[in-house]
This record gives C-alpha cells, sequence and structure tokens, in this order.
C-alpha cells in the first residue's frame, strides 16, 4: 500500500504512512466513505433528471449537508422529500 501511495498520488511521507496506518486500523471507513459518495451521486443524477430545469446543484448540496451525518436511507428519504417539495413549487 506504502509503495502503492508514493507511485500514486502526490502525499508526502508522514501523510502516507498516517493513511497506511488508518487503513489498517478502520478498514470499514475507506468503504463506508465510498458508499455514501456513491449514493449521493446516484441521488443527484436522480435529482437532475425528476427535477430538470428546477434542479439547483447548490440546493441539493444544502439538503445534502444541512442534516449532518445520517444513515443513508435516511439520506435518500430527506432528498426525495426535498425533490418533491421543488417539484411542488409552481
Amino acid at each position: 500500500m506504502v509503495s502503492y501511495f508514493r507511485e500514486n498520488s502526490g502525499e508526502d511521507e508522514p501523510d502516507i504512512q498516517a493513511e497506511t496506518d488508518r487503513y489498517i486500523v478502520m478498514p470499514g471507513q475507506a468503504l463506508a466513505y465510498k458508499l455514501g459518495q456513491l449514493k449521493i451521486l446516484q441521488l443527484r443524477e436522480r435529482a437532475k433528471k425528476e427535477l430538470g430545469a428546477k434542479y439547483d446543484i447548490r440546493a441539493f448540496h444544502d439538503e445534502i449537508l444541512n442534516g449532518g451525518a445520517l444513515p443513508l436511507d435516511v439520506l435518500e428519504t430527506r432528498v426525495l422529500t426535498w425533490m418533491q417539495a421543488v417539484k411542488a413549487r409552481p
């Protein structure tokens, strides 16, 4: 892993060591981050498709961030509720 970081990132050695240690100690953290990223991207694409001209990336980001840390199913429900409210606006 250290070799991969050295070859594929611009990180300095202390950061490489810290990242390596973090992945060893908390292997689920990277997976959780990736699952969250994929869910947010999925919700963003759905919102863009369903809201069309009413889609505003800033409002979408506000909706994602203003709820704080949430389980992904709760986040999805929150975003879908927001989308319904946006659709209902004139």
